[in-house]
């Protein structure tokens, strides 16, 4: 029972079109009386045969046009964040020194090395020096690692 009900649900349409057909078979079936037939003939069967295309083509195009449900996950911002607190264990664990956290937070900012070097008075040869022992000190190859490591061990908010 649960598989014809299966069956009957899956192929619906296909079976609605069929009676649908058959319907309209049987319509022209009893319109095929003499009078009609002889005169209005050709009117009869392109209009019918007109009507059935245009059905197709509208239930066609509604298949092929209906729109896609795409669900999107969306993080929602609140403005509300709890206070930041540094983790100072892992700060002296690293061993990183203030100066290399001053330079980890300009970085998570988006800061380029250039405009870091010019907010903290310094040559970029130093800051570059200090970008790449933060790199060692955290075990990472890139700025956007950094950052991440660094934001999951509350060394930046």
């Amino acid at each position: 029972m649960a598989g014809s009900t299966n069956f009957l649900n899956r192929n619906k349409s296909v079976i609605l079109y069929g009676v649908f057909l058959a319907i309209l078979l049987f319509l022209l079936k009893w319109l095929e009386l003499r009078f009609l037939i002889i005169n209005h003939a050709f009117e009869i069967y392109a209009g019918s045969i007109a009507v059935i295309f245009t059905a197709l083509g509208i239930w066609l195009a509604l298949k092929l046009t209906k729109p896609k449900t795409i669900l999107v996950e969306k993080e929602i911002f609140t403005g509300q964040r709890g206070a930041f607190t540094l983790n100072e264990k892992e700060l002296s664990r690293l061993n990183i020194s203030k100066r290399e956290l001053e330079v980890l937070q300009l970085m998570s900012e988006g800061l380029s090395n250039q405009e870091i070097a010019s907010k903290l008075f310094v040559s970029l040869n130093t800051i570059k020096t200090h970008n790449a022992r933060l790199f060692e000190k955290l075990e990472v190859k890139r700025r956007t690692q950094a950052i991440e490591t660094a934001k999951k061990l509350s060394l930046i908010p």
